[in-house]
Protein backbone atom coordinates (compact mmCIF):
# COMPACT_ATOMS: atom_id res chain seq x y z
CA UNK A 1 0.00 0.00 0.00
CA UNK A 2 1.16 3.55 -0.70
CA UNK A 3 -0.87 5.18 2.17
CA UNK A 4 -1.70 8.16 0.01
CA UNK A 5 1.95 8.79 -0.90
CA UNK A 6 3.57 9.19 -4.27
CA UNK A 7 5.99 6.29 -4.59
CA UNK A 8 9.38 6.74 -6.19
CA UNK A 9 12.85 5.27 -6.38
CA UNK A 10 16.08 6.62 -4.98
CA UNK A 11 17.47 9.55 -6.97
CA UNK A 12 14.44 10.02 -9.24
CA UNK A 13 12.92 13.45 -9.84
CA UNK A 14 9.32 14.31 -10.66
CA UNK A 15 6.98 17.26 -11.04
CA UNK A 16 6.06 18.86 -7.70
CA UNK A 17 2.42 18.75 -8.74
CA UNK A 18 2.60 14.94 -8.46
CA UNK A 19 3.11 15.11 -4.70
CA UNK A 20 -0.23 14.21 -3.07
CA UNK A 21 -1.51 17.12 -0.98
CA UNK A 22 -3.54 15.43 1.76
CA UNK A 23 -6.07 17.48 3.65
CA UNK A 24 -6.84 17.60 7.34
CA UNK A 25 -6.18 14.51 9.39
CA UNK A 26 -5.71 12.30 6.31
CA UNK A 27 -2.03 13.27 6.11
CA UNK A 28 -1.27 12.47 9.75
CA UNK A 29 -3.34 9.29 9.78
CA UNK A 30 -1.61 8.12 6.59
CA UNK A 31 1.84 8.72 8.10
CA UNK A 32 0.81 6.90 11.27
CA UNK A 33 -0.61 3.95 9.32
CA UNK A 34 2.51 3.70 7.18
CA UNK A 35 4.82 3.65 10.21
CA UNK A 36 2.63 1.02 11.86
CA UNK A 37 2.95 -1.08 8.70
CA UNK A 38 6.76 -0.89 8.76
CA UNK A 39 7.60 2.23 6.79
CA UNK A 40 10.24 4.52 8.32
CA UNK A 41 10.57 8.32 8.19
CA UNK A 42 13.64 9.50 6.28
CA UNK A 43 12.79 13.21 6.35
CA UNK A 44 9.95 15.34 7.71
CA UNK A 45 10.18 19.08 7.16
CA UNK A 46 8.25 22.22 6.32
CA UNK A 47 8.31 25.33 4.16
CA UNK A 48 6.88 28.46 5.84
CA UNK A 49 4.13 30.19 3.85
CA UNK A 50 3.28 33.21 5.99
CA UNK A 51 0.12 31.80 7.58
CA UNK A 52 1.54 28.42 8.48
CA UNK A 53 3.60 25.89 6.56
CA UNK A 54 3.53 23.16 3.94
CA UNK A 55 4.75 19.91 5.50
CA UNK A 56 6.50 17.16 3.53
CA UNK A 57 7.13 13.62 4.77
CA UNK A 58 9.54 11.27 2.98
CA UNK A 59 9.36 7.62 3.99
CA UNK A 60 11.15 4.38 3.21
CA UNK A 61 9.41 1.06 2.74
CA UNK A 62 10.65 -2.09 4.40
CA UNK A 63 13.83 -3.72 3.14
CA UNK A 64 13.49 -5.41 -0.22
CA UNK A 65 10.97 -3.21 -2.04
CA UNK A 66 13.34 -0.33 -2.92
CA UNK A 67 10.40 2.05 -2.63
CA UNK A 68 10.29 5.55 -1.20
CA UNK A 69 7.18 7.63 -0.64
CA UNK A 70 6.41 11.32 -0.26
CA UNK A 71 3.25 13.13 0.81
CA UNK A 72 2.47 16.71 1.79
CA UNK A 73 -0.11 18.84 3.56
CA UNK A 74 -0.68 22.46 4.53
CA UNK A 75 -1.19 23.51 8.14
CA UNK A 76 -1.88 26.73 10.00
CA UNK A 77 -0.10 27.79 13.16
CA UNK A 78 -0.50 24.34 14.71
CA UNK A 79 -0.56 20.70 13.68
CA UNK A 80 -1.19 17.45 15.60
CA UNK A 81 1.91 15.81 17.03
CA UNK A 82 2.45 12.10 16.36
CA UNK A 83 5.56 11.86 18.56
CA UNK A 84 3.84 10.01 21.41
CA UNK A 85 2.71 7.25 19.06
CA UNK A 86 5.80 7.43 16.79
CA UNK A 87 8.90 8.49 18.78
CA UNK A 88 11.02 8.62 15.61
CA UNK A 89 9.13 11.84 14.75
CA UNK A 90 9.82 13.76 17.95
CA UNK A 91 12.93 15.64 16.73
CA UNK A 92 11.45 16.25 13.28
CA UNK A 93 8.35 17.87 14.79
CA UNK A 94 10.38 20.11 17.08
CA UNK A 95 12.58 21.12 14.14
CA UNK A 96 9.52 22.02 12.06
CA UNK A 97 8.31 24.18 14.95
CA UNK A 98 11.50 26.19 15.24
CA UNK A 99 12.05 26.52 11.49
CA UNK A 100 8.47 27.28 10.43
CA UNK A 101 6.89 28.72 13.60
CA UNK A 102 4.08 26.17 13.68
CA UNK A 103 3.37 24.28 16.88
CA UNK A 104 3.03 20.46 17.19
CA UNK A 105 0.06 20.23 19.52
CA UNK A 106 0.41 17.50 22.12
CA UNK A 107 4.16 17.03 21.70
CA UNK A 108 5.41 15.23 24.83
CA UNK A 109 8.56 17.33 25.28
CA UNK A 110 8.17 20.50 23.26
CA UNK A 111 11.25 22.70 23.09
CA UNK A 112 13.87 23.80 20.54
CA UNK A 113 16.03 21.23 18.82
CA UNK A 114 18.85 23.73 18.34
CA UNK A 115 19.92 27.09 19.75
CA UNK A 116 19.32 29.03 16.53
CA UNK A 117 17.00 31.45 14.82
CA UNK A 118 14.08 30.04 12.80
CA UNK A 119 14.25 29.85 9.02
CA UNK A 120 11.37 32.28 8.64
CA UNK A 121 11.19 35.80 10.00
CA UNK A 122 11.13 36.30 13.75
CA UNK A 123 13.39 35.00 16.47
CA UNK A 124 10.90 33.39 18.79
CA UNK A 125 9.79 29.87 19.51
CA UNK A 126 6.25 28.59 19.95
CA UNK A 127 5.71 27.68 23.58
CA UNK A 128 2.64 25.94 24.97
CA UNK A 129 2.65 27.89 28.23
CA UNK A 130 2.20 31.07 26.21
CA UNK A 131 -0.96 29.84 24.53
CA UNK A 132 0.73 29.68 21.14
CA UNK A 133 2.48 33.04 21.38
CA UNK A 134 6.07 33.69 20.48
CA UNK A 135 8.72 33.60 23.18
CA UNK A 136 12.50 33.73 22.90
CA UNK A 137 14.01 30.28 22.37
CA UNK A 138 14.23 28.47 25.70
CA UNK A 139 15.79 25.15 26.66
CA UNK A 140 14.13 23.38 29.59
CA UNK A 141 15.81 20.21 30.79
CA UNK A 142 14.18 17.11 32.18
CA UNK A 143 14.76 16.72 35.91
CA UNK A 144 14.55 13.64 38.10
CA UNK A 145 13.45 14.48 41.64
CA UNK A 146 14.42 12.49 44.70
CA UNK A 147 16.85 12.15 47.58
CA UNK A 148 20.47 11.86 46.48
CA UNK A 149 19.58 12.45 42.82
CA UNK A 150 22.04 14.90 41.36
CA UNK A 151 22.68 16.54 38.01
CA UNK A 152 25.90 16.57 36.01
CA UNK A 153 26.20 19.05 33.14
CA UNK A 154 28.93 18.60 30.52
CA UNK A 155 29.70 21.09 27.73
CA UNK A 156 28.98 22.71 25.38
CA UNK A 157 32.65 23.68 25.66
CA UNK A 158 34.83 20.56 25.72
CA UNK A 159 38.51 19.82 26.03
CA UNK A 160 40.60 19.52 22.87
CA UNK A 161 39.06 20.21 19.46
CA UNK A 162 35.69 18.51 19.93
CA UNK A 163 32.72 20.50 18.63
CA UNK A 164 30.13 22.06 20.97
CA UNK A 165 27.39 19.93 22.43
CA UNK A 166 25.69 19.85 25.83
CA UNK A 167 25.06 16.66 27.83
CA UNK A 168 23.01 16.74 31.03
CA UNK A 169 22.94 13.63 33.23
CA UNK A 170 20.38 12.89 35.95
CA UNK A 171 22.20 10.52 38.31
CA UNK A 172 21.75 8.60 41.53
CA UNK A 173 25.26 8.06 42.73
CA UNK A 174 27.12 6.81 39.68
CA UNK A 175 24.01 5.41 37.94
CA UNK A 176 22.54 7.45 35.10
CA UNK A 177 18.75 7.71 35.21
CA UNK A 178 18.48 9.97 32.18
CA UNK A 179 20.76 11.73 29.67
CA UNK A 180 19.54 14.73 27.72
CA UNK A 181 21.52 16.02 24.74
CA UNK A 182 21.33 19.57 23.34
CA UNK A 183 22.89 20.89 20.14
CA UNK A 184 22.76 23.90 17.88
CA UNK A 185 25.54 26.02 19.32
CA UNK A 186 27.29 26.52 15.97
CA UNK A 187 24.53 28.44 14.09
CA UNK A 188 25.82 27.10 10.78
CA UNK A 189 22.85 28.05 8.57
CA UNK A 190 23.68 25.54 5.80
CA UNK A 191 20.07 24.87 4.79
CA UNK A 192 19.22 28.56 4.84
CA UNK A 193 22.23 29.32 2.61
CA UNK A 194 21.14 26.69 0.07
CA UNK A 195 17.81 28.43 -0.63
CA UNK A 196 18.02 30.18 -4.00
CA UNK A 197 20.84 27.94 -5.24
CA UNK A 198 22.51 26.10 -6.73
CA UNK A 199 25.52 28.41 -7.05
CA UNK A 200 29.22 27.82 -7.59
CA UNK A 201 29.55 27.50 -3.78
CA UNK A 202 26.84 24.87 -3.29
CA UNK A 203 29.01 21.82 -3.89
CA UNK A 204 31.63 23.13 -1.48
CA UNK A 205 28.97 23.57 1.20
CA UNK A 206 27.82 19.99 0.63
CA UNK A 207 31.36 18.79 1.26
CA UNK A 208 31.39 20.52 4.66
CA UNK A 209 28.00 19.38 6.00
CA UNK A 210 29.98 16.83 8.00
CA UNK A 211 33.68 16.98 7.17
CA UNK A 212 34.25 13.28 7.82
CA UNK A 213 31.35 12.43 5.47
CA UNK A 214 32.38 14.51 2.46
CA UNK A 215 31.79 11.67 0.00
CA UNK A 216 28.52 10.49 1.55
CA UNK A 217 26.87 13.91 1.37
CA UNK A 218 28.56 14.77 -1.92
CA UNK A 219 27.12 11.62 -3.49
CA UNK A 220 23.57 12.54 -2.42
CA UNK A 221 23.90 16.07 -3.82
CA UNK A 222 25.35 14.82 -7.12
CA UNK A 223 22.48 12.36 -7.47
CA UNK A 224 19.97 15.18 -7.01
CA UNK A 225 21.69 17.52 -9.46
CA UNK A 226 22.08 14.81 -12.08
CA UNK A 227 18.42 13.91 -11.83
CA UNK A 228 17.34 17.56 -12.01
CA UNK A 229 19.69 18.15 -14.95
CA UNK A 230 18.78 15.03 -16.88
CA UNK A 231 22.33 13.65 -17.01
CA UNK A 232 24.04 10.49 -15.80
CA UNK A 233 27.42 9.76 -14.32
CA UNK A 234 29.41 7.23 -16.36
CA UNK A 235 30.03 3.69 -15.04
CA UNK A 236 33.67 4.64 -14.47
CA UNK A 237 32.70 7.69 -12.42
CA UNK A 238 30.14 5.73 -10.38
CA UNK A 239 32.73 3.05 -9.62
CA UNK A 240 35.30 5.58 -8.40
CA UNK A 241 32.60 7.28 -6.32
CA UNK A 242 31.84 3.90 -4.73
CA UNK A 243 35.51 3.30 -4.00
CA UNK A 244 35.76 6.72 -2.35
CA UNK A 245 32.62 6.09 -0.28
CA UNK A 246 34.02 2.82 1.06
CA UNK A 247 37.44 4.37 1.74
CA UNK A 248 35.61 6.98 3.80
CA UNK A 249 33.85 4.19 5.67
CA UNK A 250 37.13 2.35 6.25
CA UNK A 251 38.95 5.43 7.56
CA UNK A 252 36.21 6.27 10.03
CA UNK A 253 35.49 2.72 11.18
CA UNK A 254 39.22 2.21 11.74
CA UNK A 255 39.47 5.45 13.68
CA UNK A 256 36.50 4.42 15.82
CA UNK A 257 37.99 1.00 16.56
CA UNK A 258 41.10 2.74 17.79
CA UNK A 259 39.18 5.33 19.80
CA UNK A 260 37.02 2.67 21.48
CA UNK A 261 40.21 0.85 22.40
CA UNK A 262 41.62 4.04 23.86
CA UNK A 263 38.48 4.62 25.93
CA UNK A 264 38.96 1.27 27.68
CA UNK A 265 42.67 1.95 28.18
CA UNK A 266 43.91 -0.59 25.62
CA UNK A 267 46.67 1.33 23.88
CA UNK A 268 48.09 -1.19 21.34
CA UNK A 269 44.98 -1.21 19.12
CA UNK A 270 44.41 2.48 19.78
CA UNK A 271 47.90 3.31 18.50
CA UNK A 272 47.81 0.97 15.51
CA UNK A 273 44.36 2.07 14.32
CA UNK A 274 45.31 5.73 14.58
CA UNK A 275 48.07 5.12 12.07
CA UNK A 276 46.05 2.79 9.82
CA UNK A 277 43.23 5.34 9.64
CA UNK A 278 45.78 7.69 8.11
CA UNK A 279 46.63 5.04 5.53
CA UNK A 280 43.02 4.93 4.33
CA UNK A 281 42.79 8.72 4.27
CA UNK A 282 45.97 8.81 2.19
CA UNK A 283 44.41 6.38 -0.29
CA UNK A 284 41.64 8.91 -0.90
CA UNK A 285 44.28 11.61 -1.27
CA UNK A 286 46.03 9.40 -3.83
CA UNK A 287 42.93 9.70 -6.05
CA UNK A 288 42.07 13.37 -5.66
CA UNK A 289 44.72 15.10 -3.53
CA UNK A 290 42.42 15.53 -0.50
CA UNK A 291 42.46 13.11 2.42
CA UNK A 292 38.74 13.77 2.95
CA UNK A 293 37.76 13.49 -0.71
CA UNK A 294 37.06 17.15 -1.38
CA UNK A 295 36.98 17.95 -5.07
CA UNK A 296 36.48 14.33 -6.10
CA UNK A 297 32.71 14.18 -6.58
CA UNK A 298 31.08 16.63 -8.95
CA UNK A 299 27.61 16.64 -10.58
CA UNK A 300 27.96 14.63 -13.78
CA UNK A 301 30.81 12.46 -12.52
CA UNK A 302 34.09 13.08 -10.74
CA UNK A 303 36.71 15.80 -10.73
CA UNK A 304 39.72 13.46 -10.89
CA UNK A 305 40.24 10.22 -12.77
CA UNK A 306 41.87 7.10 -11.35
CA UNK A 307 44.34 5.90 -13.98
CA UNK A 308 46.02 2.49 -14.10
CA UNK A 309 49.06 3.57 -12.08
CA UNK A 310 46.88 5.00 -9.30
CA UNK A 311 44.67 1.90 -9.31
CA UNK A 312 47.71 -0.41 -8.98
CA UNK A 313 49.16 1.65 -6.14
CA UNK A 314 45.78 1.77 -4.42
CA UNK A 315 45.47 -2.02 -4.60
CA UNK A 316 48.93 -2.52 -3.07
CA UNK A 317 48.25 -0.10 -0.23
CA UNK A 318 44.89 -1.73 0.39
CA UNK A 319 46.40 -5.18 0.87
CA UNK A 320 48.98 -3.83 3.28
CA UNK A 321 46.38 -1.93 5.30
CA UNK A 322 44.10 -4.98 5.41
CA UNK A 323 46.83 -7.08 6.99
CA UNK A 324 47.72 -4.39 9.52
CA UNK A 325 44.10 -3.72 10.47
CA UNK A 326 43.28 -7.42 10.92
CA UNK A 327 46.21 -7.89 13.26
CA UNK A 328 45.40 -4.77 15.24
CA UNK A 329 41.73 -5.59 15.72
CA UNK A 330 42.43 -9.22 16.57
CA UNK A 331 44.20 -7.98 19.68
CA UNK A 332 40.86 -6.66 20.91
CA UNK A 333 38.99 -9.92 20.56
CA UNK A 334 41.83 -11.84 22.24
CA UNK A 335 41.99 -9.60 25.33
CA UNK A 336 39.43 -10.68 27.96
CA UNK A 337 39.68 -7.45 29.96
CA UNK A 338 38.75 -5.44 26.86
CA UNK A 339 35.80 -7.64 25.95
CA UNK A 340 34.52 -7.58 29.53
CA UNK A 341 34.43 -3.79 29.33
CA UNK A 342 32.58 -3.77 25.98
CA UNK A 343 30.01 -6.49 26.60
CA UNK A 344 26.66 -5.56 28.17
CA UNK A 345 27.56 -1.87 28.15
CA UNK A 346 25.30 0.72 26.50
CA UNK A 347 22.52 -1.60 25.34
CA UNK A 348 19.89 -0.26 22.91
CA UNK A 349 17.40 -3.07 22.30
CA UNK A 350 16.10 -3.88 18.84
CA UNK A 351 12.61 -2.71 19.80
CA UNK A 352 13.93 0.63 21.07
CA UNK A 353 16.15 1.07 18.00
CA UNK A 354 13.19 0.48 15.71
CA UNK A 355 10.94 2.81 17.69
CA UNK A 356 13.30 5.79 17.58
CA UNK A 357 14.39 5.11 13.97
CA UNK A 358 18.10 4.32 14.33
CA UNK A 359 20.09 4.01 11.09
CA UNK A 360 23.50 2.77 10.01
CA UNK A 361 25.89 0.68 12.13
CA UNK A 362 24.07 1.72 15.32
CA UNK A 363 20.85 0.19 13.93
CA UNK A 364 22.53 -2.90 12.54
CA UNK A 365 24.30 -3.53 15.87
CA UNK A 366 20.84 -3.63 17.45
CA UNK A 367 19.62 -6.24 14.98
CA UNK A 368 17.90 -3.96 12.43
CA UNK A 369 18.70 -5.18 8.93
CA UNK A 370 18.73 -1.88 7.01
CA UNK A 371 21.30 -0.45 4.60
CA UNK A 372 20.63 2.02 1.78
CA UNK A 373 23.24 0.37 -0.46
CA UNK A 374 21.03 -2.72 -0.63
CA UNK A 375 17.53 -1.41 0.14
CA UNK A 376 17.65 1.65 -2.17
CA UNK A 377 20.72 0.99 -4.35
CA UNK A 378 22.47 3.92 -6.01
CA UNK A 379 25.47 4.32 -8.27
CA UNK A 380 27.80 1.31 -8.40
CA UNK A 381 25.66 -0.47 -5.79
CA UNK A 382 23.01 -1.05 -8.42
CA UNK A 383 25.47 -3.47 -10.01
CA UNK A 384 27.72 -4.64 -7.18
CA UNK A 385 26.33 -5.38 -3.73
CA UNK A 386 28.08 -5.35 -0.36
CA UNK A 387 26.63 -7.93 2.07
CA UNK A 388 24.81 -6.40 5.04
CA UNK A 389 25.86 -7.62 8.49
CA UNK A 390 23.95 -7.28 11.75
CA UNK A 391 24.53 -8.08 15.40
CA UNK A 392 22.14 -9.08 18.16
CA UNK A 393 23.75 -8.18 21.50
CA UNK A 394 22.88 -4.47 20.99
CA UNK A 395 25.79 -3.24 23.13
CA UNK A 396 29.14 -1.50 22.68
CA UNK A 397 30.71 -4.86 21.81
CA UNK A 398 28.20 -5.24 18.95
CA UNK A 399 28.85 -1.73 17.67
CA UNK A 400 32.59 -2.42 17.79
CA UNK A 401 32.43 -5.82 16.10
CA UNK A 402 30.09 -4.48 13.42
CA UNK A 403 32.68 -1.87 12.41
CA UNK A 404 35.26 -4.57 11.83
CA UNK A 405 32.85 -6.79 9.87
CA UNK A 406 31.84 -3.85 7.67
CA UNK A 407 35.50 -2.92 7.18
CA UNK A 408 36.22 -6.43 5.91
CA UNK A 409 33.46 -6.18 3.33
CA UNK A 410 34.50 -2.71 2.24
CA UNK A 411 38.05 -3.98 1.73
CA UNK A 412 36.76 -6.80 -0.47
CA UNK A 413 34.59 -4.40 -2.47
CA UNK A 414 37.38 -1.89 -3.15
CA UNK A 415 39.87 -4.58 -4.09
CA UNK A 416 37.43 -5.95 -6.65
CA UNK A 417 36.55 -2.56 -8.11
CA UNK A 418 40.09 -1.20 -8.54
CA UNK A 419 41.06 -4.31 -10.52
CA UNK A 420 38.09 -3.94 -12.88
CA UNK A 421 37.57 -0.24 -13.41
CA UNK A 422 35.24 0.41 -16.37
CA UNK A 423 36.70 2.30 -19.30
CA UNK A 424 35.36 5.53 -20.67
CA UNK A 425 34.94 9.12 -19.62
CA UNK A 426 34.54 10.30 -16.07
CA UNK A 427 32.68 13.63 -16.31
CA UNK A 428 29.54 14.87 -18.07
CA UNK A 429 28.59 18.53 -17.92
CA UNK A 430 25.30 19.43 -16.17
CA UNK A 431 22.50 20.84 -18.32
CA UNK A 432 20.97 23.20 -15.76
CA UNK A 433 18.23 22.57 -13.22
CA UNK A 434 14.64 21.62 -14.07
CA UNK A 435 11.88 23.91 -12.75
CA UNK A 436 9.12 22.97 -10.28
CA UNK A 437 10.63 19.58 -9.56
CA UNK A 438 11.25 17.43 -6.50
CA UNK A 439 14.03 14.86 -6.08
CA UNK A 440 14.98 12.60 -3.18
CA UNK A 441 18.42 11.01 -2.81
CA UNK A 442 19.52 8.51 -0.16
CA UNK A 443 23.07 7.29 0.39
CA UNK A 444 24.62 5.09 3.05
CA UNK A 445 27.28 7.17 4.73
CA UNK A 446 29.58 5.54 7.23
CA UNK A 447 27.28 6.63 10.08
CA UNK A 448 24.16 5.53 8.20
CA UNK A 449 21.40 6.86 5.98
CA UNK A 450 21.86 10.31 4.46
CA UNK A 451 18.76 11.94 2.95
CA UNK A 452 18.75 14.99 0.65
CA UNK A 453 15.47 16.41 -0.67
CA UNK A 454 15.49 19.23 -3.24
CA UNK A 455 12.43 21.29 -4.23
CA UNK A 456 12.93 23.73 -7.12
CA UNK A 457 10.79 26.73 -7.97
CA UNK A 458 9.65 28.14 -11.31
CA UNK A 459 13.14 29.58 -11.92
CA UNK A 460 14.98 26.30 -11.33
CA UNK A 461 16.28 27.49 -7.95
CA UNK A 462 16.09 25.65 -4.64
CA UNK A 463 12.97 26.72 -2.75
CA UNK A 464 13.99 24.21 -0.09
CA UNK A 465 16.93 21.85 0.22
CA UNK A 466 16.45 19.57 3.20
CA UNK A 467 19.35 17.52 4.59
CA UNK A 468 19.09 14.76 7.18
CA UNK A 469 22.43 13.49 8.46
CA UNK A 470 22.33 10.06 10.15
CA UNK A 471 23.27 11.73 13.44
CA UNK A 472 19.83 13.39 13.49
CA UNK A 473 18.28 9.92 13.83
CA UNK A 474 20.89 8.49 16.18
CA UNK A 475 21.61 11.01 18.96
CA UNK A 476 18.49 9.77 20.78
CA UNK A 477 20.02 6.29 20.72
CA UNK A 478 23.00 7.50 22.72
CA UNK A 479 20.63 8.90 25.35
CA UNK A 480 18.92 5.51 25.65
CA UNK A 481 22.25 3.67 25.80
CA UNK A 482 23.22 5.54 28.99
CA UNK A 483 20.10 4.67 30.97
CA UNK A 484 21.03 2.44 33.89
CA UNK A 485 24.74 2.73 33.11
CA UNK A 486 27.53 4.21 35.18
CA UNK A 487 28.32 7.80 34.28
CA UNK A 488 31.90 6.65 33.63
CA UNK A 489 30.50 4.60 30.72
CA UNK A 490 29.58 7.75 28.82
CA UNK A 491 32.87 8.25 26.90
CA UNK A 492 32.78 4.63 25.74
CA UNK A 493 29.10 4.69 24.75
CA UNK A 494 29.56 8.05 23.06
CA UNK A 495 32.47 6.79 20.98
CA UNK A 496 30.58 3.60 20.06
CA UNK A 497 28.05 5.85 18.28
CA UNK A 498 30.54 8.60 17.26
CA UNK A 499 27.88 10.98 16.01
CA UNK A 500 28.36 14.31 14.27
CA UNK A 501 27.76 17.67 15.91
CA UNK A 502 28.15 19.73 12.72
CA UNK A 503 26.02 17.28 10.70
CA UNK A 504 23.25 17.91 13.22
CA UNK A 505 23.73 21.69 13.47
CA UNK A 506 22.65 22.64 9.96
Amino acid sequence: MSYGMKTLHNGSSFDRGEIPMSKGDAFFQGVLDAITAGWRVCSYFGIPNGVGATLYCVMSDRAGSGTLGIVATTVGRAFPSLATLCPQLHLFEREIAEQCLVRPEGHPWFKPVRFQKPLCEGVGFWHESDGGGLLPGVMDFYRVEGDEVHEVAVGPVHAGIIEPGHFRFQCHGEEVFHLEIAHGFQHRGIERALVGGPTHRTMHMMETIAGDTTVGHGQAYCMNMESLGGIFASPRAETIRGIALELERLANHTGDLGAISGDVGYLPTASFCGRIRGDFLNMTALICGSRFGRGLLRPGGIGYDCDAAIADELYKRLQSAREDLAGSVQLLWNTPSVMARLEDTGIVTEAAAREIGLVGPAARASGLNRDVRRDHPFGIFRMSQIPVVTATTCDVAARTMLRWLEAERSLDFIAEQVRHLPRGGYRNQPNGVAVDRCVVALTEGWRGEICHVALTDDRGCFERYKIVDPSFHNWSGLGLALRGQQISDFPLCNKSFNLSYCGFDL
